[in-house]
């Protein structure tokens, strides 16, 4: 059932009951709703100041009868196109489950919804006590984090194409992007595994769940994440190898052809500098000078290509 508490009118806190068990949940948290958890439950002052500031770090707090997480999940913001951080803090004792959270991760916002609307849902994820809530809440949010990693290697795949068929500034973009998107995934998806390893090993006597079974499942999936990302980290850097030294060959190209094609003119103008210059040379009153100049020309530029090509240097 979806309780109703008079003293929340003024305060952002829902909560929802099933059996025994409640579960609060906190969008954009502010000192009065803080205050409230403080009236109510035996939360840690630092605890709660914890859920007002940015932790960069995931971590997991234990007490007497509950813990205290904060965890980081994956949220693709477009105008950057850069994977970031939201951060999700949890309290979890014997019969209660809160967080709190800034209300931009969908799978956390839908599932508290849904166990608001159903009771069929209720039943599912509360009816097992609150550590199969919590692992049920955590299991929601890393199954979201694998659409954000697929779409990084369908990105990876389009540049890998990209590579061998374009040229240019854009790419090169897009290959900085992509590692940037790549590496900030990567710092978010580390640190929490070991908070979920954590949780996989110590025995929470409160929580009545196996904590090996559930807990390192999502410790099995977070791990499998993070080899997935430096796997996707190695071929973008390998791209980007491979992309300099085509573009180094290409370069090489360019400057053997213009090396060959100076070469080849060099007689052009050495010769025409000579009969420009104010002096008597040879056959210069010729009424076939030109042609015959010409021909000298063109025959010793096309023995330098045959040159060239019999040494394989064009």
């Amino acid at each position: 059932m979806t309780t109703v508490d008079t003293s929340l009118k003024h305060i952002n806190v829902q909560t929802v009951q099933h059996g025994s068990i409640t579960w609060l949940d906190i969008q954009r948290p502010g000192v009065a709703e803080m205050q409230y958890l403080k009236e109510r439950y035996p939360f840690h002052q630092l605890s709660l100041d914890d859920c007002l500031s940015v932790i960069q770090i995931p971590k997991l707090d234990e007490f007497e009868d509950h813990l205290f997480l904060v965890l980081h999940f994956p949220r693709f913001d477009k105008e950057r196109r850069l994977t970031i951080p939201s951060e999700v803090d949890v309290f979890v004792g014997a019969t209660y489950v809160v967080t709190i959270h800034a209300g931009d991760l969908r799978p956390l916002v839908k599932l508290f919804h849904d166990c608001q609307a159903s009771d069929a849902v209720r039943q599912e994820v509360m009816n097992r006590g609150s550590g199969y809530l919590l692992y049920h809440i955590l299991d929601n949010l890393v199954d979201n984090s694998f659409p954000i990693l697929s779409k990084i290697v369908e990105n990876v795949n389009f540049v890998e194409q990209q590579v061998f068929e374009t040229r240019g500034q854009k790419l090169i973009r897009e290959m900085a992007v992509l590692r940037r998107d790549i590496l900030s995934y990567l710092r978010l998806v580390r640190p929490q595994i070991e908070v979920m390893e954590e949780m996989e090993e110590k025995d929470f006597s409160f929580l009545k769940v196996q904590e090996d079974i559930y807990f390192g499942d999502l410790a099995d999936h977070m791990r499998r994440i993070r080899s997935e990302l430096e796997t996707l980290r190695e071929v973008v850097d390998g791209l980007y190898d491979t992309y300099g030294t085509l573009g180094m060959h290409r370069t090489n190209d360019i400057i053997r052809v213009l090396t060959v094609a100076a070469t080849v003119m060099l007689p052009f103008l050495l010769i025409t500098s000579l009969y420009g210059m104010n002096v008597a040379l040879p056959w210069e009153k010729s009424p076939g000078a030109f042609a015959m100049i010409f021909l000298v020309n063109v025959i010793i530029g096309a023995g330098l290509l045959a040159f060239f090509t019999l040494r394989r240097w064009f």
